[in-house]
């Protein structure tokens, strides 16, 4: 009986650590790309199971012990980059004296705040003390809108697009912002945002903050659209030699190959690779975590902070980066490498959804 119990489990743990090696977009399928952490955590008690109960020496047993470490390994292959056990992507913020020049710097907080969460007093509260330049929200509506408005005297330049179907965006920022775009690249019902950054020392930077549908029973059926607005984008920055980023909520974890395939046609760096996972969702669920709010950047930035912040109602944690712009930074900082059939595969997804990279917004400064 026992020996048939674990066989179950050892069988069962295979099929999801195989499943989301196909490249079917069905949310049944791409839903298997979240949870790496808990299945390696559970392959690994399966292994502890399969040590004590099993005869160690019959042949079964060794096979089911070798079908569990592959599986293991496979999955740990994936979230590995985000321990502390991976080499770095982005390096650590060169400082001078001791100090950071503050205005060579930018520090955006993402939040999905989650529209039916009435708790705008714990976000404004984390904002007002962690102070970032630049304050993003996901999933606001017109109730939110009127409750980040007690923000605009530090916070004066905006971008506003309130939604009551979870997908409202807001921009608050002090710096100011110009060429700002609010576009529905992918879905009608589901905008992105798109500007430039102005810093007091004079820098520009390009930033696109995006939500896109998840794959799920309850939103799109498949991860089509999801994936063609995030390769459109990542096809567009591309395009740029200039200071850029990508925040926001993606609706994908980390360590997917969707957000791979993003990482390697933009050419962004993320860095949580080498430091840590971030697990931002879901705020109430410790068991069950995993990065889906992210901030990528180009070469042109080394990092100051990444921080996770305390929960203040969403099913989301807010994500904190501080960013340092330093011209030298691209020769020493490593990021993953385009592979033969990646630009056709990110094409074929785009063509998908019939998005063109010319309907992003451009700011006049692509190649």
């Amino acid at each position: 009986m026992t020996l048939i119990l674990i066989s179950i489990f050892t069988a069962v743990m295979a099929i999801f650590t195989l499943t989301p090696i196909c490249k079917v977009e069905a949310w049944y399928i791409r839903g298997f790309d979240f949870p790496r952490v808990q299945f390696s955590l559970l392959i690994s008690l399966l292994l502890v199971a399969q040590c004590i109960f099993l005869d160690l020496s019959s042949p079964i047993a060794w096979g089911l012990i070798l079908v569990a470490l592959s599986c293991l390994g496979y999955q740990l292959w994936w979230i590995a980059p985000y321990t502390p056990l991976f080499p770095v992507e982005v390096q650590r913020a060169k400082r001078s004296g001791g100090l950071t020049k503050p205005y060579d710097t930018v520090s955006i907080l993402t939040a999905n705040v989650l529209t039916p969460n009435k708790n705008a007093k714990g976000l404004v509260d984390l904002i007002k003390r962690h102070q970032p330049d630049i304050f993003v929200t996901l999933e606001s509506d017109n109730w939110w809108q009127s409750q980040l408005d007690v923000l605009e005297l530090d916070y004066p330049h905006t971008m506003k697009c309130p939604l009551d179907n979870l997908y409202g965006m807001h921009v608050y920022a002090r710096f100011p912002l110009s060429k700002s775009q609010i576009q529905f690249l992918v879905e009608d019902d589901v905008p992105s945002m798109h500007t430039l950054i102005h810093t007091p020392s004079g820098h520009t930077i390009n930033a696109h903050f995006l939500h896109p549908a998840p794959p799920s029973p309850t939103e799109n059926e498949t991860s089509e659209e999801r994936d063609a607005e995030l390769l459109v984008v990542a096809k567009k920055v591309s395009k740029t030699d200039v200071p850029t980023i990508v925040a926001g909520d993606l609706n994908d974890v980390a360590w997917s190959y969707s957000t791979r395939l993003f990482r390697k046609i933009s050419g962004l760096l993320d860095p949580r690779v080498g430091r840590g996972m971030y697990n931002t969702y879901h705020a109430s669920y410790w068991f069950m975590r995993w990065p889906l709010d992210h901030l990528f950047h180009s070469h042109h930035f080394r990092l100051l902070k990444i921080e996770r912040l305390p929960g203040f109602g969403s099913d989301h944690f807010a994500l904190l980066t501080q960013l340092q712009l330093e011209a030298e930074a691209k020769p020493v900082q490593n990021t993953v490498s385009l592979e033969e059939g990646d630009e056709a595969i990110a094409q074929e997804k785009i063509d998908q959804q019939n998005v063109e990279v010319s309907d992003v917004a451009s700011f006049n400064n692509s190649k």
